[in-house]
C-alpha cells in the first residue's frame, strides 16, 4: 500500500506547493467555519479529521502508514480562581519511524 494521501488525511479540497498547504473548513471535522475561528479551534479540527483516517487498523494494515491515532481518556480539571469545572479530552497521535535516530523530525514522516 502506499502512504496516506494529503487528499485522504485533509480532505478533497486539500492542495500543495512547495510553499503553501491549503486545506478548506469545509472539509474539516466539527468546525463550524468563521472568518474569526481561533487558532485552538482550527488545530482541533485538523486533528480530528487526521484522526478519522489515520487509524490504528489502517496503520497495521499499511505498511507505509507512519502515524496513527487513538482517543485518550478524557478526564475532569478545576481550573480559575473560581475553580471552575472543566473537562479534558485526549487524543495521542503515534508516531512511528524506523529507528535511526533520536530526534523528531516531520520530514522522516
Amino acid at each position: 500500500m502506499a502512504e496516506p494521501t494529503l487528499v485522504q488525511v485533509f480532505g478533497a479540497s486539500a492542495t500543495q506547493d512547495s510553499s503553501i498547504l491549503t486545506i478548506t473548513k469545509a472539509s474539516l471535522t466539527g468546525l463550524t467555519a468563521s472568518g474569526s475561528n481561533s487558532a485552538e479551534s482550527l488545530l482541533v479540527a485538523i486533528l480530528l479529521k487526521a484522526q478519522s483516517y489515520l487509524t490504528q487498523a489502517s496503520f497495521d494494515a499499511n505498511i507505509d502508514q507512519s502515524i496513527y491515532a487513538a482517543a485518550g481518556f478524557s478526564s475532569f480539571t478545576t481550573r480559575g480562581t473560581n475553580n471552575d469545572p472543566y473537562r479534558v479530552d485526549q487524543i495521542t497521535f503515534n508516531l512511528a519511524k524506523a529507528d535511526t535516530a533520536s530526534t523528531l523530525d516531520p520530514d522522516d514522516y
